[in-house]
């Protein structure tokens, strides 16, 4: 479905903190995949993930009347929304595992705590390098990168040309995997 009107978070979570349930759907939309993928990464398991996710979202609907949205983006509070929310899960998890004593013929399972730290560090590099982008950018990437749209139906909503979002989505990602190969 095409976007009515040109996106920004600004206004966007102006309207979700006055009751904009139609506003806040909007965000949801905008952001729900990227929040889902950063939360599996760091909990490698759906079902954790799709719980952090809705966990997220309901911090934001609640949070929101008082957020002051540093930038024009809402995507990094999002992400570190998730990021606390992922590890109090982990925590409690953790607690769950310690007061249930493990078999004597059974292995505790071992965290790769280096994985998930340069995976979280990958996913905000990423995220503050998307924020850099310029506004029709972001759309771009928002658009097809994390919601699917493709490349006519990302045009449409943005009202630009086909090739504009082709050529500037290459471009992105370009830069994205550079950015990612040069901190590695």
């Amino acid at each position: 479905m095409p976007l009515q009107e040109p996106y920004d978070d600004v206004a966007l979570v102006a309207r979700a903190a006055a009751g904009s349930e139609y506003a806040f759907r909007q965000l949801y939309r905008a952001y729900v995949r990227p929040v889902y993928w950063l939360a599996h990464g760091l909990l490698r398991d759906a079902q954790d993930a799709e719980d952090v996710t809705q966990e997220t979202f309901l911090v934001a609907w609640r949070r929101l009347p008082d957020l002051e949205l540093v930038g024009d983006s809402l995507l990094p509070w999002l992400a570190t929304v998730c990021r606390f929310q992922a590890a109090n899960r982990m925590r409690r998890q953790r607690r769950e595992r310690e007061h249930t004593a493990p078999l004597p013929d059974e292995v505790p399972i071992a965290l790769d705590v280096a994985r998930h730290v340069a995976e979280a560090e990958t996913v905000e590099l990423i995220l503050r390098e998307v924020g850099g982008l310029s506004e029709l950018d972001r759309g771009i990437f928002r658009l097809c990168a994390t919601e699917g749209y493709t490349y006519q139906a990302a045009a449409e909503a943005l009202g630009v040309p086909h090739g504009v979002v082709r050529n500037r989505l290459s471009r992105i990602r370009t830069r994205l995997r550079n950015v990612v190969r040069e901190s590695t």
